[in-house]
């Protein structure tokens, strides 16, 4: 059974061994006199965790989307992996291994692997305007300069050092001319479809620009293309299970819904967690509670990364290619509800006030509208249910079964903004992805089958991910 905690609960295992953890290393940076205040590198068991929490800061602070931000996250967890197998040895690198002399230091080669692959990255992946943004690179030499002061000096650390830095190189060599676009949240053009019934078009309230439609045809990590894995099409509007998807999400999905019960509510709060934080704090609280080694926890977090950066182009190839319409459109139709702006505008993607679906087995709604608000990018497949179906499998094929017996921490929504005070147990794969289905309806924001299908996808993208990488040697 999968069982909630909410409002500051953590699990008790990982209580305990926070207090056997203890407290961050905690020292003024060399070079950096400028600051009144101490550095303090992240409170985390290891320099792996620590420098996966500064890598997810990294990127969660430079504004990036998450399928955007994972990119950054794969780069940076490849090159630490690598690093870790040079030394270490034990699991197939990903892509030329890497020459490592005896007794090299695998925390300096983690630190300067790290470092240098984000600081390549950041700041000059930002939009210069984004002053958060721009400031990620002194942050990063802070933490560095901080990470290295604690690794005794001597040929160890200088070998180590020069592993994580050819580790570094490697990765950015390889993924030089990969597709990824600057500055940090770029948009794109992409082929659109003539305007008409079950055609995407943005979405209410802020009708923001399309969310990195680039996404989909960067080269992935692990699979051969982001089209290898491509779903069927939508189901037709003029059909009786289009009715059913329509008046589910109708009923289930709406701001004010009557039947929705609290569990769904606050289920469907818990996925609007910022993705990159929440399956990276997921694979640290799992290599804690089950003291993972420095090789194992180096690839578990190579392995998330990646494959979650495989699933979202795999989904964003797809949602971008079929264009299909968010419930919010297809609900509200053409109509006009005089309390509130109208869920259509001029966007150039149809006309206004817009089309309905053409069925006269569906009752549009113009005042209604969804608990969580739209994403900014098509409906079908759900990007949610892709990402974490991808999750359950890496996890599901990590430790070798479906009996995953993990915690999951995400959004409570009497928390305060961006919070993961809510803790979600799930005994096995399945009751993971049979919950994210769930929660992206009961938001109002796609329909079930639209969940069921990225599910599908998701756990072939990370299937064939992981039959082609992160091998174990012995």
């Amino acid at each position: 059974m999968r069982k909630i905690e909410t409002s500051q609960a953590v699990p008790r295992r990982y209580r305990l061994l926070g207090l056997l953890v203890g407290v961050a290393v905690v020292a003024t940076v060399a070079g950096a006199s400028s600051r009144s205040a101490q550095a303090v590198l992240p409170a985390l068991p290891n320099t792996i965790q620590q420098w996966n929490k500064i890598a997810e800061n990294t990127v969660v602070g430079s504004g990036a989307f998450q399928g955007e931000g994972e990119i950054y996250m794969s780069y940076a967890s490849l090159a630490v992996y690598n690093a870790v197998v040079a030394i270490q040895g034990g699991s197939e690198p990903y892509g030329p291994a890497i020459a490592a002399p005896a007794g090299a230091s695998v925390d300096a080669a983690v630190v300067e692997a790290a470092y240098r692959t984000l600081s390549t990255y950041f700041p000059s992946s930002c939009n210069p305007a984004n002053a958060a943004c721009m400031a990620l690179g002194a942050s990063l030499l802070t933490d560095y300069n901080l990470a290295m002061a604690a690794i005794p000096t001597g040929p160890a650390k200088a070998s180590g050092s020069a592993v994580g830095l050819a580790a570094a190189k490697s990765i950015v060599a390889l993924r030089t001319g990969d597709g990824r676009l600057t500055p940090i949240g770029t948009t794109s053009s992409f082929e659109t479809r003539d305007p008409g019934k079950g055609v995407w078009r943005l979405t209410p309230p802020m009708f923001l620009v399309p969310q990195t439609p680039w996404l989909g045809s960067v080269q992935p990590f692990l699979l051969k293309s982001p089209g290898q894995f491509h779903p069927e099409p939508p189901i037709p509007l003029s059909s009786r299970e289009w009715v059913r998807q329509f008046n589910e999400v109708k009923s289930y999905g709406g701001a004010t819904s009557a039947v929705r019960t609290s569990d769904q509510t606050a289920t469907a709060w818990f996925y609007t967690a910022n993705v990159i934080r929440q399956f990276n704090i997921a694979a640290r609280d799992l290599a804690t509670a089950r003291a993972l080694d420095t090789r194992d926890t180096a690839r578990l977090l190579a392995m998330v990364n990646t494959v979650s950066a495989d699933a979202l182009m795999s989904v964003l190839n797809a949602k971008y290619r079929f264009l299909f319409w968010r419930p919010v459109t297809a609900i509200a139709g053409a109509g006009v509800c005089p309390s509130q702006p109208s869920a259509v505008t001029a966007d150039g993607y149809g006309p206004v006030p817009g089309f309905d679906d053409g069925n006269a087995a569906t009752v549009e709604d113009p005042c209604w509208r969804p608990l969580v608000t739209t994403p900014n990018h098509p409906e079908y497949p759900a990007a949610h249910g892709t990402n974490t179906s991808a999750m359950a499998e890496v996890f599901a094929e990590f430790l070798g079964t479906d009996q995953i017996d993990l915690d999951i921490r995400g959004f409570d929504a009497a928390g305060p903004a961006g919070n993961f005070n809510a803790v979600h147990h799930f005994d096995t794969a399945a009751q993971l992805r049979e919950e994210v289905i769930g929660a992206r309806l009961w938001g109002g924001i796609h329909y079930r089958r639209s969940s069921e299908v990225g599910v599908h996808l998701g756990q072939k993208v990370a299937h064939f991910g992981l039959n082609h990488a992160f091998k174990t040697t012995g």
